[in-house]
């Protein structure tokens, strides 16, 4: 039933955001002549990578400047190196960010089975490299476009409190459970609390 909502939900979002999507990729084109997608190498099921794609939010160069201020990250950042002021971010992509537009081109994971609707957000292999055995769990599912913590204060949630509710979702997950988080998501993201 799972995999049924998945498709379902990622198919009929992707005709329904389709013209949303299409403007995007203008904006984003139209700002600095750059690529429209940004693709990352993630890790899901299993420790298995893919490809991850998102509507790029960045500068052309973000990589560079990321090595660069890789420690500039305060108290409350998780592994991944997040700023609430990165200055690699455009102005499109802050406005794409805030409502998590950036995120759509993954429902192409969705029906890949790449991803899920719901579930632990997709590492990096460099955040997995430094996994405990614990946070390793969250490997155990299919990665998800949604989660608890992306409902209760996205980029606010420190890791480990991450960690603690991708493990709670894994231990008690059942479909009731995700139609559940996904009609959370949609107020969440409205507001954009805690997406930088």
């Amino acid at each position: 039933m799972k995999r049924a909502l998945d498709i379902i939900g990622a198919g009929l979002s992707m005709l329904a955001f389709s013209p949303l999507m299409f403007l995007v990729a203008i904006a984003v084109k139209a700002y600095d002549k750059g690529p429209v997608l940004y693709l990352q190498t993630r890790v899901g099921l299993h420790g298995r990578e893919f490809s991850f794609p998102k509507f790029r939010s960045m500068a052309v160069n973000a990589d560079r400047i990321h090595d660069q201020k890789n420690e500039q990250n305060d108290e409350n950042f998780s592994i991944t190196f997040k700023s609430k002021h990165d200055p690699r971010v455009t102005p499109v992509g802050k406005i794409i960010r805030k409502f998590s537009i950036d995120e759509l081109p993954q429902l192409w994971c969705v029906l890949l089975g790449q991803m899920s609707l719901v579930g632990p957000r997709p590492p990096l292999p460099s955040e997995v490299a430094r996994y405990s055995l614990s946070d390793r769990r969250r490997l155990d599912v299919l990665p998800g476009l949604t989660c608890i913590w992306q409902v209760e204060g996205r980029g606010d949630i420190p890791f480990p409190k991450q960690v603690k509710l991708d493990l709670q979702y894994i231990e008690s997950q059942s479909l009731w459970l995700d139609i559940r988080l996904l009609v959370k998501t949609v107020p969440a993201v409205l507001l954009g609390k805690g997406a930088y």
